[in-house]
């Protein structure tokens, strides 16, 4: 079983399930979807984040400072350094490279090499993936492409028993795109500012998770 953290202290998540979680940029999405990352790390599970922003080093560094345990199995899906031709990169034991957010083929390869190696090699049952974020894919392919590469890469979290969690600029995106790509998951967080003023944490409702 899997948690959610601080969202929601006390559900219980069974192996496979796949969480959305959406929001205007600023209301914490991304640290949100961290603290999920982390609380399994620190419990044991392993961690994988699909970067679709920012380079698998400044991710590693952002995972690493949100997780207490010392060593963790952590691994990054880099899809942004070698768009961006930084020199020669080439894959390590923690970042794999799909050569763009486009290479959607190349991003789930990654993703099953580091889920196969985690289960069979690390003996870990469990593991959680972050995929950050469906928003720039969205920049770069049509919602049809997008739509098709989610549907494979949530059953891929099924079949492995992970837990999938995605994080989307809801205000981005028309209502008609959003309900579109909430039915590829099985529950939604949706992030919204505080409509009070004094209060600094953003409100969170959620969809179809135990309460």
């Amino acid at each position: 079983m899997y948690d959610l953290a601080d969202v929601l202290p006390d559900a219980e998540l069974d192996p496979g399930t796949n969480v959305l979680i959406a929001g205007p940029p600023l209301t914490g999405k991304r640290r949100i979807a961290l603290d999920v990352l982390a609380s399994g790390a620190d419990r044991g599970d392993g961690s994988i984040v699909v970067t679709t922003k920012d380079s698998g080093g400044d991710v590693l560094e952002e995972v690493t400072g949100h997780v207490a345990a010392e060593d963790f199995d952590v691994g990054v899906v880099d899809c942004v350094t070698k768009q961006r031709g930084i020199g020669t990169v080439v894959d390590d034991p923690r970042i794999k490279y799909a050569s763009s957010p486009v290479d959607m083929t190349g991003i789930g390869i990654k993703l099953s090499e580091f889920l196969q190696e985690f289960h069979d090699a690390r003996g870990l049952t469990e593991n959680r993936v972050l995929l950050h974020s469906i928003s720039t894919l969205l920049m770069y392919s049509n919602l049809q492409t997008v739509f098709r590469f989610l549907h494979v890469f949530t059953g891929r979290i099924q079949s492995a028993d992970a837990f999938g969690v995605y994080v989307i600029d809801s205000s981005a995106h028309d209502d008609q795109m959003m309900n579109t790509l909430k039915q590829l998951f099985d529950a939604v967080i949706e992030v919204e500012e505080s409509e009070d003023e004094d209060e600094s944490e953003p409100e969170i409702r959620t969809v179809g998770l135990p309460t």
